[in-house]
């Protein structure tokens, strides 16, 4: 019988710290990662067992996420403001985290939240345009308002 591993990862910017545990809690495996595709890749691929994992939230989750899906049976992403209130303990460090993410996947205890797949790369593009029209529209107040307070004619070119 092929058992399911269940893996909960703990991602910072340049390290992911995973833990690997039986349907039983037992430890298999606990390390670090470097936060690159290609190691990534190499890594999951390299896995014998079937796995379910599971990540929190972050700025930069979602294209750890889009590369291990494939290699997985589930993964899943964690509220990040739920996390807190579940973790919030005085010893912290990043394979403890991995493991308290490991126990929620593994006793079906996760906080998950909906990751948008399909619209993702548009929400992403959209809001750098509305930064790129928000800071236009403020450059184009500061010239004015340093203008007028020269006393230089302003006239304004666009509306």
């Amino acid at each position: 019988m092929n058992e399911l591993h269940y893996i909960g990862f703990d991602v910072h910017k340049k390290t992911i710290s995973y833990c690997i545990k039986t349907a039983a809690g037992h430890i298999t495996e606990e390390g670090t990662l470097p936060a690159q595709r290609g190691a990534l890749r190499e890594w999951a691929s390299s896995q014998t067992m079937a796995w379910q994992g599971a990540m929190e939230a972050t700025l930069f989750s979602a294209w750890i996420y889009d590369t291990l899906k494939p290699y997985s049976a589930g993964l899943e992403m964690a509220h990040p403001a739920k996390m807190k209130a579940i973790s919030a303990g005085k010893k912290k460090s990043d394979t403890i985290d991995a493991r308290t993410i490991a126990d929620l996947v593994r006793c079906n205890l996760l906080p998950a939240c909906y990751v948008a797949a399909t619209i993702r790369e548009l929400r992403r593009l959209l809001r750098y345009r509305s930064l790129v029209v928000n800071e236009a529209v403020r450059m184009k107040n500061k010239m004015a308002g340093l203008l007028m307070e020269t006393g230089a004619e302003y006239v304004p070119v666009f509306k």
